[in-house]
């Protein structure tokens, strides 16, 4: 373990199992590997379904499903105090020291940080997308972002892009905005056993097929890819509300036979449509850091992409060919992509990715700023009133006033129900054997 302290971590988000996407993954491999390095964690979502209250998942993982519902995707309403008592008890019955909250869009994420902050617990914050400046939708989202930003412990990004966003739109000081970019799980993403021959070259795209993944792109260039190399096919996996655009393309060329479209694909279904793959094209317009690209590499295909965002840094030159996010420049990528099949290893690719992007790494990176915000000192209500109020004549105002009330109602519930008061859980420890077992069955 080393210098270490053990720390004791409450994940926090929307977004978390059993639904799958780049954030859920996140979360928990990185729980997975922070437990195996000693840790506790614990993370808090809302209730999916009937799935509601206590879960335990592999390696001991505990979860909580708070009975909230959702409404926009997957979000919960935002109820600014309506979490406070059912996250102070977690807090208190898990002898938490560390909340991490995960993703910008994530309501839950940002109240439960609020409530950690108002509580005196130090707060770790990680930024998983990019967002444009402009839309309104972005710029509400600035205000909540500049609010939750305003008072951090520690902050993670997961791209250099994405930490330069954060620390325009926050104004953080940089040194307590860490990168670390995402892993991949390379033992459930690998190579076929045989490579797929080269007389047909198979493209494989897997995306929400929505404006924001460049769907209108694909439109543009699969005809003209088509045209051009009549040895080509497409194979289409995800939903969304441009897939009628796609199917219309597909008739208008007559290219049924040539463009398979899946539909929405499940994650454990990922890689099996990736394998009978060479090339994987991803025309996102905007991406902090594209987790689907490391799995395609890791399963050997050769990438290629538009260049936005974090992409650019996610893979090494030789594995991706960068594109504008323009269909011209876009069918020259795949063309220079299809002449670079010749040399492309799969089992090579594979092996650098797993050296690369590993999540045990990113634990470790992710222990070394919890160390860091543990070293923070702790603020009191009015030094960080004032870091509130230099939020804008309006909206500082108003956070304010939001931390106060949400100070008071703390109080209150202290009196109302003292901290020793709520019962502090046993933990759980996994005699080590059983952990591997677990694992094992996971795999």
């Amino acid at each position: 373990m080393g210098h270490h302290q053990n720390h004791r971590i409450l994940m926090v988000s929307d977004f978390f199992y059993p639904n799958f996407g780049g954030v859920e993954n996140h979360i928990y491999y990185l729980s997975q590997c922070l437990l195996k390095l000693g840790h506790k964690v614990v993370v808090v979502t809302h209730a999916y379904g009937n799935r509601s209250g206590i879960r335990y998942m592999t390696g001991g993982l505990k979860v909580y499903y708070v009975p909230w519902r959702p409404f926009y995707m997957q979000n919960t309403l935002p109820t600014i105090y309506g979490l406070l008592p059912i996250i102070r008890t977690i807090l208190i019955r898990e002898k938490i020291t560390i909340v991490h909250g995960h993703q910008a869009f994530s309501t839950f994420c940002h109240e439960a940080l609020m409530h950690g902050r108002t509580m005196g617990y130090k707060v770790v914050f990680t930024d998983h997308s990019l967002y444009g400046f402009a839309d309104i939708g972005s710029i509400h989202m600035n205000k909540v972002l500049q609010f939750t930003l305003a008072d951090l412990s520690q902050a993670i990004c997961v791209s250099h892009t994405s930490k330069e966003n954060t620390v325009l739109r926050s104004g953080l000081p940089p040194e307590k905005v860490f990168v670390i970019p995402n892993a991949v799980d390379t033992a459930m993403f690998k190579p076929a056993d045989q490579c797929p021959s080269i007389e047909e070259i198979v493209i494989v795209v897997i995306s929400r097929l929505v404006y924001r993944k460049g769907a209108d792109l694909l439109v543009e260039v699969i005809p003209e890819v088509c045209r051009l190399h009549p040895n080509v096919r497409f194979i289409i996996g995800g939903d969304g509300a441009k897939r009628v655009r796609l199917e219309e393309m597909r008739e208008k060329h007559s290219l049924q036979d040539r463009v398979e479209m899946l539909g929405a694909v499940q994650h454990d279904q990922v890689r099996s449509v990736l394998i009978s793959g060479h090339i994987f094209l991803n025309s996102s317009l905007t991406e902090a850091f594209c987790i689907a690209i490391l799995e395609a590499a890791s399963c050997g295909l050769l990438t290629v992409s538009t260049r936005v965002g974090g992409v650019p840094e996610v893979l090494p030159e030789d594995m991706i060919v960068l594109a504008e996010p323009d269909p011209s420049a876009m069918v020259q990528a795949v063309g220079k992509a299809i002449s670079m099949l010749p040399e492309i290893d799969p089992q090579v690719m594979h092996k650098r990715m797993r050296e690369l992007y590993n999540w045990h790494d990113v634990a470790k990176r992710t222990e070394i700023v919890y160390d860091h915000a543990l070293k923070c000192s702790n603020q009191n209500l009015l030094e960080r009133l004032s870091r509130y109020l230099s939020c804008g004549s309006w909206a500082g105002k108003l956070f304010c006033l939001v931390m106060i009330v949400g100070f008071l109602l703390w109080r209150l519930l202290e009196l109302w129900q003292p901290a020793d008061e709520i019962e502090e859980v046993p933990d759980v420890i996994l005699p080590d054997n059983h952990h591997e077992e677990m694992l094992h069955q996971s795999q």
